[in-house]
């Protein structure tokens, strides 16, 4: 590898390197609040309704269910930042936003703990979504540039896997606290908090967490990238002070001409059909996600009962990309998506038609590991098809689909959960699924093994 080699030519060449995983891990652990953050909505929802400040079907606030209108709220927050605030990542980068996302919402989701209404709960869930939105972008595009082409995929699924680690966290604490009030507290308010302070505790992994080498490329700050490449491992520490050319290249492209947007070739047939995933695969992940124990409950099963079930389902969250590590580099992305669409239809369906605890609780263990296969695979799927001068932006755009798609679709499944029970909501699920498995199968294009520079010209 010559001293002129690009940036990313010199990261696809270090392979799979501990230096390379302990940088993913670590981005992956501010991840997890995240993702805690985001998962609670199904589990704090019925303590907020025991509570007395959610209420159930038309007397809600809107004349709508108050958990749909919190769901929504939620995925309105992460629309407007994933569509509005992702693209900042490209200008200012990836580490500096990682860190300004993760104290926006720890510091909404701690005035969210202190409200005392349905409307004041909303907007301060809605706010911090929007952090919420930016920080899962920021880090699918860190990965994806970190990554070599010969462990993008393992990366994703151990970047979830790490993340999925909340789910089970949060449903045990909900499981444990929602129905009880330690200290005269409501226990919906401590599951709340929790999520917020951890989330500032990571704030100290950004000491250790450097700048993506290929965003810096693009801003022509080739020493930086070059000090950050040594670390890795990729440059001698002999060769650190003779290194202007790489410097004079990263000016260069820098330099460069923007190149087509993701609305014009090559980039637009890429663009639509990422849309498509996102806006239908949401009505998957998120339509069983959010709705566990309130779907679970409407087979006849108690509050207490319904949580204890869903967190046995949400210790399987971090187990699924675990399984799937050994296939991740070694089946094409599009078609681990299809896989995993035609298997949330089917087991969702499954789902629908069973009262008894132990069907429910193996079936949701089986649409979990579905839709964790869904959701790594997409993750990864969707930062391979656009170069890093617009990564962030781009997969912000697409991704915000997927937002506003769970805003919609969380009022109409609590409608059809209202209307007609349990098996209404999947029917609605697996026609979604039908859409990706066409979508996907008809405009995808293939990407395991191929580098980020091969992927966009």
């Amino acid at each position: 590898m010559t001293n002129s080699a690009p940036v990313g030519a010199r990261l696809d060449a270090l392979g799979s390197s501990w230096a390379i995983w302990r940088l993913i891990v670590l981005v992956s652990m501010g991840g997890f609040f995240e993702f805690y953050d985001l998962m609670m909505t199904a589990y704090i929802s019925p303590g907020l309704a025991r509570a007395g400040i959610f209420h159930l079907g038309a007397e809600g606030l809107f004349g709508l269910s108050d958990q749909g209108t919190f769901a929504a709220a939620t995925f309105l927050g992460l629309f407007i930042g994933t569509l509005g605030f992702a693209r900042v990542a490209d200008r200012f980068g990836r580490r500096s936003i990682f860190t300004f996302s993760l104290l926006w919402y720890s510091a909404a989701s701690a005035m969210m703990a202190l409200a005392h209404s349905a409307a004041a709960i909303d907007v301060w869930r809605l706010t911090a979504g929007i952090g919420i939105g930016v920080e899962l972008v920021v880090i699918d595009s860190y990965i994806a540039e970190l990554a070599p082409p010969t462990m993008r995929g393992r990366a994703f699924a151990i970047n979830q896997a790490i993340q999925f680690l909340a789910v089970p966290t949060v449903a045990f604490a909900c499981w444990i606290l929602v129905p009880r009030a330690p200290l005269g507290i409501a226990g919906w308010r401590w599951v709340v908090l929790a999520g917020s302070t951890g989330a500032l505790a990571v704030w100290l992994i950004r000491r250790r967490l450097p700048e993506s080498p290929r965003w810096l490329e693009t801003r022509g700050r080739g020493v930086q990238a070059t000090e950050i490449l040594g670390r890795l491992g990729q440059i001698a520490p002999s060769e650190l002070a003779q290194s202007p050319t790489l410097e004079e290249g990263s000016a260069v492209r820098a330099a460069m001409p923007a190149g087509p947007g993701m609305f014009s070739r090559p980039y637009r047939r890429r663009t639509t059909m990422l849309v498509i995933l996102n806006v239908f695969q949401a009505i998957g992940f998120y339509g069983f996600g959010n709705w566990a124990p309130s779907l679970i409950a409407a087979q006849g099963h108690a509050l207490v009962a319904s949580l204890g079930y869903g967190f046995v389902i949400a210790l399987a969250y971090p187990i699924g990309p675990l399984l799937c590590v050994a296939i991740a580099d070694r089946i094409e992305r599009k078609l681990q998506i299809i896989i995993a669409a035609v298997a949330t239809a089917w087991i969702g369906l499954l789902f629908a038609r069973q009262t008894a605890p132990w069907a429910l609780i193996i079936l949701g263990i089986g649409l979990t590991f579905s839709n964790n296969l869904l959701s790594w695979a997409y993750h990864a799927y969707q930062t391979e098809l656009f170069p890093t001068r617009m990564r962030a932006a781009a997969v912000g755009f697409v991704y915000s689909w997927s937002r506003l798609s769970t805003v919609l679709s969380s009022l109409v499944i609590a409608a059809l959960l209202t209307a007609g029970g349990t098996t209404a909501v999947f029917a609605f699920i697996a026609a979604a699924m039908a859409i990706v498995i066409v979508a996907v199968g008809a405009l995808g294009p293939r990407t395991v093994g191929a580098g980020l520079d091969d992927l966009s010209p």
